[in-house]
């Protein structure tokens, strides 16, 4: 299985299944001289790990990742950063049932198919647990940008569960950190609690749709065409478990504006050009404007659920499948440290190619 890797500069390998020993991510082109130590990826993984509260899976994981290359006396040196985290709490017998046939929903079916092998127990790869390598490297990405870019920050954060979403002028950036959601409106918390409860206790799932935010990326990063910042967001997105849909800024809500309204007018300010509003979300021709970066990705239900589904087996015949095991009612729920790590890890990889190719940027305004 090849094309296990992303990034131009700053390029991560993930490796590693759910039900193995371990997984983990290689990270190749961090630069030298940045500040990290378990610790500081820990507190990373710590938001993703899963059986945190009754709305994630309840498979128990620490997720505790080791440093096993490219660090020295708190540094790294420059050459590739191997993190490893093992797996601890694997029920295999939990998918015995699942050997034979495929779970509608999921990869099962188009891995047989291309690959003639498939690890039924929890998927393989294409279970979301390949993520926590995902939020080390992110983890290991956000060091660098606090040394390269310290005014940038960024935050995720949940805006619809199944058909219910946020209301923005409840917007409250405090409260992300306050419920179990990941979500800025404690009104919709509270909601979703109740919703969630009846959807896990019927053994059901829902999608999510998760908003990403970056704030202070400097203009300039992306370049025309073929190396778009909003390209290399939206293929990080998309190559996350479940998800099924990706949008910059306005999204497809433009397709309903007129031009008056989606432009985003500019005037100046004391320290450069200011904009009416967003619509764009950060991103004109592919290039960083200065403005906060606007993401949003749609994440599908849980496939593995206990409602009974019709499906075939590998030889074909018919067949009623159950999904047994511990799975997210909501996978959304955990994909918002993931989102965040890739969105890390895709901005430092274009401020990195931004610093090879252009340095400081040329063109000045008033």
């Amino acid at each position: 299985m090849s094309m296990n890797s992303f990034g131009h500069l700053f390029r991560v390998t993930t490796w590693g299944e759910s039900h193995g020993p371990a997984l983990g991510a290689t990270v190749d082109g961090c630069p030298p001289g940045v500040t990290v130590d378990e610790a500081m990826l820990q507190h990373w993984l710590d938001r993703r790990k899963p059986g945190q509260n009754k709305y994630t899976t309840q498979r128990r994981e620490p997720d505790a990742v080791r440093i096993l290359s490219g660090v020295f006396e708190g540094q790294t040196t420059g050459t590739p950063v191997q993190l490893m985290i093992e797996n601890t709490d694997q029920r295999s017998k939990d998918y015995s049932e699942i050997m034979e046939k495929f779970r509608p929903g999921h990869a099962d079916i188009t891995y047989w198919q291309k690959y003639g092998i498939r690890d039924y127990r929890g998927g393989g790869r294409s279970s979301a647990r390949e993520t926590a390598a995902r939020v080390a490297a992110g983890g290991l990405a956000r060091a660098a940008l606090a040394a390269l870019a310290p005014d940038l920050r960024i935050t995720g954060y949940m805006v619809q569960m199944g058909p219910h979403g946020v209301d923005r002028s409840r917007f409250d950036m405090d409260e992300i950190e306050r419920n179990p959601f990941w979500t800025p409106d404690a009104q919709a918390a509270d909601s979703w609690a109740g919703y969630l409860d009846e959807l896990r206790k019927s053994g059901n799932s829902v999608g999510a749709v998760i908003e990403l935010v970056a704030r202070g990326v400097p203009a300039g990063l992306g370049a025309p065409i073929y190396g778009k910042l909003d390209t290399d967001l939206a293929a990080a997105m998309m190559s996350i478990n479940a998800v099924k849909g990706v949008e910059i800024g306005e999204g497809m809500a433009s397709a309903a504006l007129t031009g008056d309204a989606n432009a985003d007018e500019i005037h100046m300010g004391p320290d450069g050009p200011v904009y009416s509003s967003n619509h764009a979300g950060g991103v004109l021709g592919g290039i960083s404007t200065g403005q906060d970066v606007v993401v949003r990705f749609a994440v599908k239900p849980t496939s593995s659920i206990l409602t009974p589904r019709a499906t075939i087996t590998k030889s074909g015949a018919p067949a009623e499948i159950v999904t047994k095991g511990r799975h997210d009612p909501c996978v959304g729920i955990r994909a918002v440290p993931v989102g965040e790590a890739m969105m890390a890890c895709v901005l430092l990889d274009h401020l990195l190619l931004h610093r090879g190719q252009i340095g400081a940027n040329r063109g000045t305004i008033g």
